[in-house]
């Protein structure tokens, strides 16, 4: 008997509902046509909110001097040199316009004095630039761009649907196939043109800051099409998490807080930036201060939790809680600490993927016709180190790109015929792990997180590595017998067991570029390499091959001589 399931048609169809998926869809509805947005999710409930110290633009407000170029060649510069140039060039320009068409949509940022939006200070950035809304910027943005949506008549959006595979048709990615989680129900997508805005996959780790969702669903997705992946070895650590209490270990401890002044220091009372880096201290980009954080705590000059101190205590308590709302009530929920009185403790946390799908900049095309991608799923603006607040200029500005980039490659096709079978096939493939005598989901992904957490660190060797990608296939091996039991409907099981198939894929992408790499470069540091090697300046791509992962290099795009001026001499 044929398997019963519902078919939806599109012009556009959106996977991920954060940032980028809503910005996406909005470029394709002004365009007039019909968009779908699923997410395996609610609607508002994206790792968007996540993003809380503000958006990166050279708007000028606070410090005159910033503009796009400046900015331009942070990017660049903190992204060690193997940032896509173009990117880089594009974000810096439109940043600006996309905040103030979120503020024309009705965005409410803070203000300096005279009514501009306020800009604060943030790590690796060489003016004030970030625009935010206290310590609650992604939350802001969600909250306005889901107004926007709902308001279009031509955006259905789907929640709690997870897709469970791309389909491809007249040689391109034509739809997808998913299951409504709360009911049980298959899904089939005929789409003209498909876009991946799913995030990352900092849940392949044991301590991070991703919330439930970020898994790596795009990630796997896309790769099994054949779409090519790249700089998979690039994972930030966020240099302040919360430590304690266990159950919010990874919490994300926003950069708004050094950003508006908060201080590091260990057991010894120690304000031990200013050995590490004595100009910018605090303020230094990521990799930096994490590296720094960790390497204090490895000395035995660490918290009693094993973490170090970040005190903003001394600003006053009136401060703190008009800037940081948020960062005080999540220490006093959680921790039952009073910041305006006490320090925090923090430590490294996996906060974001640099890499991810590779894609054209100009329309966040894939090398696979028909699909497209843009926000932490892709990868290209960020190099080896994303600077802080580049992640929601990155949605911002991309997803309107990828919006405006699947709209023209829609416009050409016609909706495609799909086999039956096809769909009748991954149907199956889901059901067949329903049932109560396979392995445990949960187990795996236990045993996964810790492995990536344990061996893929902050500092990385070839023996833990190689540790690593030991029990990352034969977690493949055990991924077969896995299964859930139960039924089809409300199955959290089920959707473990979905996620763990993509986050095989993710982490071994990361481990085998990582020990592909010998160097220290960016996010990547490598104990047993501990220097950059000018001959490693590339990229490392990955794409399907058969049953294995091919990987190889291939140089960065070179800077056109217009735009080398604004970037250090030394390195060009």
């Amino acid at each position: 008997m044929a398997e019963a399931y519902k078919t939806n048609e599109c012009d556009v169809l959106i996977i991920g509902a954060g940032g980028a998926g809503m910005r996406a869809a909005l470029a394709a509805s002004d365009a007039g046509l019909k968009v779908i947005v699923v997410t395996k999710s609610l609607l508002g409930k994206a790792h968007t909110v996540m993003a809380e110290g503000g958006i990166a633009a050279s708007l000028g407000n606070v410090d005159p001097e910033d503009n796009w170029t400046v900015h331009f060649a942070d990017v660049i510069e903190e992204g060690v040199y193997i940032s896509n140039w173009r990117m880089a060039e594009l974000v810096a320009r439109e940043a600006p316009n996309r905040v103030y068409e979120l503020e024309k949509f009705g965005a409410l940022f803070d203000r300096t004095p005279d009514g501009r939006i306020l800009q604060r200070a943030f790590g690796g950035h060489t003016y004030r630039r970030l625009c935010h809304v206290g310590d609650r910027t992604g939350l802001e943005i969600i909250r306005t761009l889901q107004d926007q949506i709902i308001h279009r008549k031509n955006v259905n959006v789907i929640d709690e649907m997870y897709i469970t595979k791309l389909l491809l048709a007249e040689g391109r990615v034509c739809g997808a196939i998913g299951i409504k989680m709360d009911r049980g129900e298959f899904n089939l997508f005929k789409a003209r043109s498909v876009v991946m805005a799913t995030g990352g996959c900092g849940r392949v780790f044991k301590v991070t800051s991703n919330s439930w969702e970020s898994t790596g669903d795009g990630i796997g997705l896309a790769y099994n099409v054949g779409a090519v992946l790249q700089d998979m070895e690039m994972i930030q650590f966020h240099p302040t998490g919360m430590v304690y209490p266990p159950g919010v270990k990874g919490l994300l401890v926003t950069e708004g807080v050094r950003g508006e002044g908060g201080i590091l220091y260990n057991n010894q009372k120690e304000r031990y930036m200013e050995r590490y880096s004595p100009k910018k201290k605090e303020l230094d980009a990521r990799d930096v201060v994490a590296r720094a954080n960790y390497a204090e705590i490895q000395a035995g000059r660490g918290t009693e939790h094993g973490g170090v101190y970040l005190d903003i205590s001394y600003k006053g308590a009136d401060f703190v809680k008009q800037k940081l709302p948020s960062m005080y009530h999540q220490f006093m929920e959680f921790a039952g600490i009073d910041i305006t009185k006490e320090m925090m403790e923090v430590a490294p946390t996996v906060h974001y993927q640099m890499g991810g799908i590779k894609v054209e900049p100009d329309t966040g095309a894939t090398n696979v016709p028909g699909l497209f991608a843009a926000g932490e799923v892709a990868c290209g603006l960020h190099g080896a180190n994303r600077l802080g607040g580049n992640s929601l200029a990155d949605i911002l500005v991309f997803g309107k790109i990828v919006g405006e980039g699947a709209t023209k490659f829609a416009t050409t096709q016609n909706l495609p015929t799909i086999e039956d079978e096809d769909v009748v096939s991954e149907i199956e493939r889901v059901k067949s792990l329903v049932h109560p005598d396979g392995l445990n989901a949960y187990k795996l992904i236990d045993e996964l997180t810790t492995t990536m957490s344990d061996n893929v660190g902050i500092v990385r060797d070839q023996e833990h590595l190689e540790i690593a990608l030991k029990k990352i296939l034969e977690l493949k091996e055990k991924y077969q017998r896995v299964s859930a039991p139960g039924g089809l409907k409300y199955n959290h099981g089920l959707l473990a067991a979905l996620e763990l198939g993509n986050m095989l894929v993710a982490t071994e992408a990361i481990v085998r570029s990582a020990i592909m790499r010998p160097e220290s470069r960016g996010a990547h540091t490598r104990r047993d390499y501990p220097k950059k090697n000018p001959e490693w300046l590339k990229n490392i791509t990955c794409v399907k091959d058969g049953d294995n992962m091919k990987f190889d290099t291939v140089p960065v795009p070179e800077i056109p001589e217009e735009l080398k001026k604004y970037v250090k001499p030394e390195v060009y």
